[in-house]
């Protein structure tokens, strides 16, 4: 199922407060659950909602109990919490098949422990594609669920991630992940 495929009346958003701002799950009905179509992170300088509607403009305001326990899990990880998360609402199908592998090896990198974009690009098989490792997870659309901060680059700095390298940076040292004076990576415990 592509983002065009999708009967824009049926797609929900959800917005929620957290430590980092206003963040938003944009989702599907799904029996008595959801489907997470997206995560939408705080970027800095813009509104949450603007980039709800400016993706998905046709999506309304809605909300269930699944939903409400997902931004509650992202929010008590996004605090501090060690929290993981079931990649079975996130409806990965939206995802092209290199993309879904990159994001699924993505899922499996533990708290506290990094990979590095050529590591990840090694481990699902495509040890020349580090640059597109890299472009599958700035697009990944379930950050948080799918812990992309995780992924730096080679030589320890912090590459990119949608929510900004301080919450990048935020996120890694909450899990306790340490910084040289530099701002790199410093003695990692890399993963793959």
């Amino acid at each position: 199922m592509r983002q065009s495929e999708l009967k824009a009346n049926d797609v929900r958003h959800f917005v929620f407060p957290t430590c980092f701002g206003a963040m938003a799950v944009a989702w599907l009905p799904r029996g008595r659950g959801a489907g997470i179509l997206r995560v939408f992170l705080p970027i800095p300088g813009a509104s949450t909602m603007e980039i709800v509607k400016r993706s998905l403009p046709e999506s309304r305001p809605g909300s269930c109990e699944a939903v409400e326990e997902i931004a509650g899990r992202i929010d008590a990880c996004l605090n501090g919490s060690a929290t993981s998360f079931s990649l079975s609402p996130a409806l990965l199908q939206v995802c092209g098949a290199f993309q879904r592998r990159v994001l699924l090896a993505e899922h499996g990198v533990p708290r506290g422990s990094v990979t590095t974009y050529q590591r990840l690009a090694s481990h699902v098989g495509q040890p020349t594609a580090a640059r597109a490792v890299g472009m599958a997870l700035a697009r990944n659309p379930f950050p948080i669920l799918i812990p992309c901060h995780r992924a730096i680059r080679s030589d320890g700095s912090l590459g990119g991630f949608q929510g900004g390298l301080e919450m990048k940076r935020a996120l890694l040292a909450m899990e306790g992940v340490e910084f040289s004076p530099d701002g790199r990576v410093a003695a990692p415990r890399l993963h793959y």
